[in-house]
């Protein structure tokens, strides 16, 4: 593994290879084998990387998603959906030359996100009272930006851990009008620095969608996007102080995790699973989860809406639980953050969450310097 001090990419980002040995292995049991040994040693090597200024998490809106996806085969509730809160993670840190950078993790523009086939077919369906009441906007990127003193010129990087329902336009920009959004004119950006950290190979899956993905992505957002406002990556990389991006896939074929080294440990975040008790069943209340992963014998319960491989997407979710610490308030349950995480809805019964973290929060926030 490389450092921060060794030569980076022209990007600016170090590639890395942690788990070089574990993506080799072609066959998901034996990869399986593999991963513990090249968690521990991440672990080691991750933490003496340092860690960033600050680590703050803003809640974007909840949404209604199926039981049948979120606790695959699991949960013994009769309720079709349950609640998730999907969040923004805002990442600070400065270069070894003093220059500031700003992440951020899974800014989702909520009103375009909502034109997702999956999700436009089910506000359709749905009458507007019980819409309201599992739907609620919680604030806007930008205003979370403004209200901390970030303006948006001051943001470097944006990046999610898989594309489903995400359409980036306002922020990065199109080369060319938008009929939906901008007619007569490209779409100017309103993150005019940054640039969106992307795996190739999730990408590259947007050109040819198979049937069971179709549900979850909006391709043609991405056809005309500003070309200098797009980073491909393949595998692994830092980008600071505490700040990776770890290859997890599975859940989508470029599925990728943030890991962040802060003040209580090691964290990861990623739709991968929506609680943290789905990397520990064990230790689960909600009715169903703990005797599924008994009787199978499975160590997690997956987040699976769409399967593209679900020994990969497995193997990923013991990965991010082998490479972080436990929480703090409770050392039954990984400092693992769901970009979008379980909340306890009355209409959803037996789903609500035995524990949840509601956040990442660590460092200190020196507002409006940009």
């Amino acid at each position: 593994m490389t450092t921060l001090l060794e030569t980076t990419s022209a990007s600016g980002l170090v590639p890395i290879d942690p788990f070089a040995d574990v993506h080799a292995e072609r066959f998901p049991g034996a990869q399986l084998e593999r991963i513990g040994a090249a968690a521990r040693r991440f672990r080691q090597w991750f933490a003496s990387t340092g860690t960033p200024d600050w680590v703050g998490t803003f809640d974007l809106s909840t949404l209604p998603y199926p039981t049948r996806f979120g606790l695959w085969r699991a949960a013994h509730s009769p309720a079709p959906f349950l609640s998730l809160t999907h969040r923004l993670v805002v990442v600070r840190w400065h270069e070894p030359d003093g220059r500031p950078r700003t992440l951020l993790f899974e800014p989702t523009d909520i009103e375009l996100a909502r034109r997702t086939p999956y999700f436009a077919r089910l506000s359709e369906r749905t009458p507007d009272m019980f819409e309201r009441l599992f739907a609620r906007p919680l604030g806007s990127v930008l205003e979370h930006l403004q209200r901390i003193g970030i303006d948006a010129t001051a943001v470097d990087w944006i990046t999610f851990d898989h594309l489903h329902t995400q359409d980036v336009r306002r922020w990065i920009g199109t080369t060319v009008p938008a009929p939906d959004i901008s007619p007569r004119q490209a779409v100017a950006p309103l993150l005019p620095n940054a640039k969106l950290i992307v795996q190739r190979a999730e990408l590259e899956s947007l050109r040819n969608l198979h049937p069971l993905q179709l549900p979850w992505y909006q391709p043609q957002s991405y056809a005309d996007l500003r070309p200098e406002g797009v980073l491909a990556i393949d595998g692994d990389v830092l980008l600071g102080p505490g700040v990776a991006l770890i290859a997890t896939p599975g859940h989508t074929f470029g599925n990728h995790t943030l890991v962040l080294n802060t003040s209580t440990g090691i964290w990861a975040s990623s739709e991968n699973v929506i609680a943290a008790e789905c990397l520990t069943p064990e230790h689960s209340r909600i009715p169903g989860v703990r005797h599924y992963a008994q009787n199978w014998a499975q160590e997690v319960v997956l987040n699976a809406n769409t399967l593209e491989d679900t020994a990969a997407q497995y193997n990923s979710c013991v990965l991010e639980k082998s490479i972080v610490d436990v929480s703090r308030f409770d050392p039954r349950f990984p400092q693992f953050l769901p970009s979008s995480e379980l909340t306890r809805n009355p209409l959803s019964p037996g789903t609500g969450p035995t524990f949840a973290h509601l956040g990442i929060f660590h460092g200190t926030l020196t507002t409006r310097s940009v």
